[in-house]
């Protein structure tokens, strides 16, 4: 009987964190720091990788960039002699080494995602699915929204283009 009883419970915890999620509140960021609440994302382990889903509000209509960054900060900071919104996050995360910026599957930042999509009226709810990416992976870390796009490259633009960095969300 006991042994059953360990088992059941054995099984209850890999049942809880096979679906255990993670859930990252954004903020908007600008040069005077963290700013207004526009949602947040949801993050969980599948068979596939990593799925975020996006619970946002508020956003520019259109494709941005979305990345894993290094720390776990949404602070500005200064660098040479202007003060960067979310500079705090650090970059793409990269605990590999690669320093190319790249496609969420292949050898570039472990931190690059596919892009985040917002929709006409500035919601973003379309998940996103990080192949190499376990929710473990984002501790100690945080979340960016940049204001473009991203051509998942160095070139023409480095960090594939997206620009300033607008939303930033620590996960906890």
């Amino acid at each position: 009987m006991k042994l059953q009883l360990s088992l059941i419970a054995l099984l209850s915890i890999a049942a809880a964190n096979a679906n255990a999620r993670t859930e990252i509140s954004l903020n908007i960021v600008d040069e005077k720091g963290v700013g207004t609440a526009i949602g947040s994302i949801s993050a969980v382990d599948t068979k596939y990788g990593l799925v975020l889903t996006p619970t946002l509000r508020g956003l520019t209509p259109g494709l941005h960039g979305f990345h894993i960054h290094q720390n776990a900060s949404c602070d500005t900071k200064e660098k040479d002699g202007k003060l960067i919104p979310a500079l705090g996050a650090g970059g793409h995360l990269d605990p590999a080494g690669s320093n190319k910026h790249g496609e969420p599957w292949g050898d570039g930042h472990l931190g690059d995602l596919p892009p985040l999509f917002v929709d006409a009226t500035g919601n973003a709810t379309q998940p996103v699915l990080a192949p190499r990416l376990k929710l473990a992976d984002l501790a100690g870390r945080s979340v960016m929204v940049h204001a473009g796009g991203d051509n998942h490259s160095d070139h023409p633009a480095p960090l594939g283009g997206g620009g300033a960095r607008v939303a930033c969300g620590v996960v906890k």
